[in-house]
C-alpha cells in the first residue's frame, strides 16, 4: 500500500506538522514525515532535510550552504523534485506551507502520477494556484489562517485535511480498465465532432475527452508521456493559435512533442484554428484593434485568425508533425475548421481557410506512415467524425500488425 508522505518545513512549522502526522496515524495512516526546510528543525522527522538536499546535482551544500532564503527555497524545490522521483512507496502526499513551502512541496507533488492522492494545505490557496498546480492533480486546501502556531481553527484544517489524504491513500486501486485509452481534445466549437467521435469509439475504447484550454492539451500529452494512453485523437489543435499570437490559452512550444517522442498512432486535424482567445474585450492587445471579434461570453472574446496567421500556424504544427515517428493522419475539412467557421458564420473565411490547409499541405512531408487526407465536410458534419474514426481504426490496426 506504501506511505502517506507527510511534508513541510520543520524549520518553521514544526508544530504543525507534527499535529498533521498524528492525525494521520489516529486515522488509520501508514506515514513518513519529511522535512523540506532550509534551517535547522524543531520537531523528528522520519526524512531529514539533509538527506532530501543530498538529491540535488550539486550536493546538499546547495541547498543547506546559503544564507539568500530565495536560493534556497529554490534549490530544495529541485532537491525535493528529485527526491520524490527516486521513491517507490508513494500513498498519497499531503504537505503545509506558505510561500515556500507551498513551491517546494508542490515541485515533488507535481511529479508524482495521475492519481495519486495529493494535498497541499497552503496560506496561498485561494489565489491563483496554477503554478502550483500545472497539468497535476494537486487538491489545494486553504489554510486560512497563517501557520505559526496551533490554534483552534487551524486544527480544525489540518485534521480536516487529516482524514481526507488517509481515507484517499487507503481505498484500494479499482480494476484496471480493460479497453485501451484514447485521448481526444475538444473545444466548445467542436463538440459536435468530438462527441460523436467518442459514441463511435467508446464501445472499444476507453476515451478521455480534453478541454483545449492550454492545460488540456498539456494534461493529454502528460498522459502520452506517462504511457497511460494508446492512441490520440487531437481533433482540436486551437492551442497552437494562442501560443503564436498571445492568446490566454497556449500550448507550449513542445505541443504535439509527447506523440514525436512515444510513437502513438495519432489522428490529428485543425479544430478551432480560427481563433485565437483573450479575456473580455478591454484584455485584448492594442496591436489587434480593429480585427474580426466574437463575444463568447462577458469574460471570452474570440478573434479571428487571418490568412497570414494560418498560413504560420499551418507551417509550425506541420514541421512539428513532422518529428512524430509512428502513424500519424492529418484530416482537413474542407468546409470549415469550428462551428463559428460555416457558411454565414461569423468567422466563415474560406481564404484563410484555404491558407492554412495549404501551408499544412506545403510542410508536412508525406511518407508512409504520415499522411495528410482532405475531406469534403465541415468538421461537425457526421461524415468528417466517421472519417476521423476510419482514420484512427487504419493506424490503430497498423500498428498491432
Amino acid at each position: 500500500m506504501g506511505y502517506v508522505y507527510v511534508v513541510g518545513t520543520a524549520d518553521t512549522k514544526g508544530e504543525e506538522l507534527a499535529y498533521l502526522a498524528d492525525r494521520i496515524r489516529a486515522a488509520g495512516g501508514s506515514i513518513r514525515v519529511l522535512d523540506v526546510g532550509t534551517r535547522a528543525a524543531t520537531i523528528t522527522t522520519d526524512v531529514t532535510a539533509a538527506e532530501i538536499a543530498a538529491f540535488h546535482p550539486l550536493g546538499a551544500g546547495a541547498v543547506l550552504g546559503t544564507d539568500d532564503r530565495g536560493t534556497a527555497v529554490a534549490a530544495m524545490a529541485e532537491a525535493f523534485r528529485r527526491f520524490v522521483l527516486a521513491q517507490g512507496d508513494i500513498a498519497g502526499m499531503i504537505g503545509i506551507g506558505g510561500g515556500g513551502g507551498t513551491s517546494i512541496i508542490t515541485s515533488g507533488m507535481r511529479e508524482l502520477p495521475l492519481g495519486v492522492p495529493k494535498i497541499m494545505v497552503s496560506t496561498l490557496a485561494s489565489g491563483d494556484v496554477a503554478p502550483y498546480v500545472d497539468v497535476s492533480d494537486i487538491m489545494m486546501m486553504p489554510a486560512v489562517t497563517d501557520m505559526a502556531g496551533l490554534n483552534r481553527l487551524s486544527r480544525v484544517i489540518l485534521h480536516n485535511a487529516a482524514q481526507g489524504i488517509a481515507a484517499m491513500a487507503s481505498k484500494p486501486p479499482t480494476p484496471s480498465e480493460s479497453k485501451p485509452a484514447l485521448g481526444l481534445t475538444m473545444f466548445g466549437v467542436t463538440t459536435t465532432c468530438v462527441t460523436t467521435v467518442v459514441d463511435y469509439l467508446k464501445a472499444d475504447y476507453d476515451c478521455m475527452v480534453f478541454h483545449a484550454t492550454g492545460t488540456g492539451g498539456r494534461s493529454m500529452e502528460k498522459l502520452v508521456d506517462s504511457g497511460l494512453l494508446e492512441g490520440v485523437l487531437d481533433v482540436t489543435t486551437t492551442e497552437v493559435c494562442d501560443l503564436l499570437f498571445g492568446g490566454v490559452l497556449p500550448a507550449t512550444e513542445d505541443r504535439f512533442g509527447a506523440i514525436a517522442r512515444t510513437g502513438l498512432p495519432c489522428v490529428v486535424s485543425v479544430g478551432a484554428l480560427d481563433m485565437v482567445n483573450f479575456w473580455a474585450p478591454e484584455t485584448v492587445p492594442e496591436r489587434y484593434a480593429g480585427r474580426l471579434f466574437y463575444r463568447h461570453n462577458s469574460n471570452v472574446t474570440l478573434m479571428r485568425t487571418t490568412p497570414e496567421e494560418c498560413d504560420a500556424i499551418g507551417r509550425w504544427i506541420g514541421a512539428k508533425l513532422n518529428l512524430c515517428r509512428g502513424p500519424v493522419r492529418l484530416l482537413i475539412p474542407e468546409k470549415g475548421v469550428s462551428a463559428l467557421d460555416s457558411e454565414g458564420g461569423q468567422f466563415f473565411d474560406p481564404a484563410a481557410d484555404a491558407a492554412l490547409f495549404s501551408a499544412l499541405e506545403a510542410t508536412v512531408e508525406i511518407t508512409a506512415d504520415r499522411r495528410i487526407q482532405r475531406l469534403p465536410y465541415h468538421i461537425n458534419d457526421p461524415e468528417f467524425a466517421d472519417g476521423l474514426v476510419a482514420a484512427y481504426c487504419e493506424i490503430a490496426n497498423t500498428q498491432e500488425r
